[in-house]
């Protein structure tokens, strides 16, 4: 069976119109506003709570959505910050500590145990979970807050902790409504009602459509969104997407052959597909991140591999990672819809 790329279906009406993950990608800024609406009194009370007790000694990312919350927090938190995935604690977290958790569906039983053992420590403990989730009742106790989300979603139930974190003057500026706007205005641009001509994500869908894209970002959130993009983008077309540092990338675009003016695409099977680096840039111009991207680009151009770049104008962080990661995540879309099979 053969794969193949019918870039008409993305200007299908009927194809865009039945399909179920569109619609949800669209609704990524309602969703964060939604979280941050249900979780807001419980979250005034925790930030009240957390006046009269001393700054935490350290702060713990508990349970296997922890690596978001670091990428976030590392550059910025004044207090020692850990991320934790597993389904326990450090080993010398106590009464003088923070634990933060989140735990979009409540259900993992992982989750649950760190939380249990930090309730059973003594720890501060902050949980963004659905109420009356197996999470939450592991996460009863004196020094625990439950701020409650029904979204089921990473990033809305992200935001909601960091702006907790932000409020207690732990972690950097997190405004909901900020990162709402950003995935709205993607969502907007990205729309299946635009056409292929003025779509920023079909155009993208359709350089990945005959390519192995090497995914690229240069600050830690970027290369975060990064990850999640190829993951997206593996799910959708079941070929190879590569997300990496320069240095793990470099080697692969130097050992692509240079381009041939007279190589015909359509004689290309898929294990001829050549690749091509997807960078995406959240803004971040630090020495090191201007070196790597330069370096990138270079070795794409020596080779002949295609360049394509996803941008975002978001005012924070939170909300520049929001941004590419959506915009990533509709390419991958579009992709998986024009792919047919013969």
């Amino acid at each position: 069976m053969v794969s193949w790329f019918d870039e008409s279906r993305l200007d299908d009406v009927t194809t865009l119109e039945s399909d179920v993950a569109l619609r949800a990608l669209a609704e990524s800024g309602a969703r964060v506003r939604r979280a941050a609406g249900d979780a807001a009194v419980a979250t005034a009370e925790a930030v009240a709570r957390a006046d009269g007790l001393a700054r935490p000694r350290a702060v713990i990312a508990a349970g296997p959505d922890s690596r978001l919350l670091r990428a976030v927090l590392e550059p910025w938190c004044p207090v020692p910050f850990v991320a934790w995935p597993g389904p326990a604690l450090p080993g010398w977290a106590g009464s003088l500590d923070l634990v933060v958790v989140l735990a979009p569906d409540g259900a993992g039983t992982g989750t649950a145990s760190a939380v249990a053992e930090a309730v059973r420590r003594g720890c501060q403990v902050v949980v963004a979970t659905p109420a009356g989730s197996r999470v939450a009742e592991h996460a009863a106790g004196r020094w625990s807050t439950i701020l409650p989300t029904d979204t089921r979603d990473q990033l809305a139930t992200a935001v909601v902790v960091l702006d907790y974190l932000e409020r207690v003057s732990l972690g950097p500026r997190a405004d909901s409504e900020q990162v709402a706007t950003a995935l709205d205005q993607v969502a907007i641009e990205c729309s299946p009602h635009r056409d292929l001509a003025v779509n920023p994500a079909k155009v993208l869908a359709i350089a990945l459509a005959d390519t192995n894209p090497l995914v690229w970002g240069g600050s830690v959130l970027a290369a975060r969104a990064a990850r999640r993009v190829a993951e997206s983008i593996r799910r959708a077309s079941g070929r190879t997407a590569l997300a990496g540092d320069a240095e793990h990338l470099l080697p692969v675009l130097e050992a692509a052959r240079p381009r041939d003016v007279f190589d015909d695409p359509f004689a290309d099977g898929p294990g001829d597909l050549r690749p091509m680096l997807l960078v995406l840039d959240d803004g971040a111009e630090e020495p090191v991140v201007r070196e790597h991207r330069g370096r990138l680009q270079a070795a794409a151009a020596g080779r002949g591999i295609r360049v394509e770049t996803l941008t975002t104008d978001a005012p924070t962080e939170v909300a520049r990672y929001a941004s590419l990661l959506l915009s990533g995540r509709y390419a991958a879309e579009y992709l998986r819809i024009g792919l047919v099979e013969d």
